[in-house]
């Protein structure tokens, strides 16, 4: 039987935050966008370092996402970094609210990507980590390779 495309397709990751954070759980959130904004990220032309969302009057708001301005687009372009709503429930925005006021807990976007037709977000409840921790995983990743290698050169 044949697997369902689920239509998915990643237009922006943010590995760096893999590599300085935790990520404890994820969540699917919406994005308000402008056209010409859409037309840009389908062109790829956005960047998700340094970016985070933060939680005011009840609203998530997307901060530091840079989206380039759309070449065709005339005086439709907006601020390439403005802020952004995010398109959640109210039960899940009061429960990140809950989650953010630990201490050491903050929210991150690890990737934007279609779905169908419309743009996501997946966010992550995201920890930070120590130098060690860091080091630690780095040590990790260059064995699994190292293993890896070992087992093509073997076969």
């Amino acid at each position: 039987m044949a697997e369902k495309n689920t239509g998915e397709r990643i237009m922006a990751q943010n590995k760096k935050a893999y590599h300085d954070y935790f990520v404890d759980e994820e969540f699917e959130a919406g994005i308000e966008l402008l056209g010409t904004e859409v037309k840009s990220i389908r062109a790829g032309r956005i960047n998700l370092k340094d970016s985070y969302v933060s939680l005011k009057s009840g609203e998530a708001i997307l901060l530091g996402v840079h989206i380039s301005p759309y070449d065709q687009g005339s005086i439709w372009n907006v601020d390439p970094e403005r802020q952004r709503r995010l398109l959640l429930h109210r039960r899940e925005i009061n429960r990140l609210i809950g989650l953010t006021q630990q201490q050491g807990y903050t929210l991150i976007p690890l990737k934007i990507y279609f779905k169908k037709q419309f743009v996501k977000v997946l966010i992550g409840l995201c920890r930070g980590k120590k130098n060690y921790d860091k080091r630690a995983e780095m040590a990790k990743r260059d064995a699994r390779r190292s293993m890896d290698r070992a087992m093509k050169s073997y076969r």
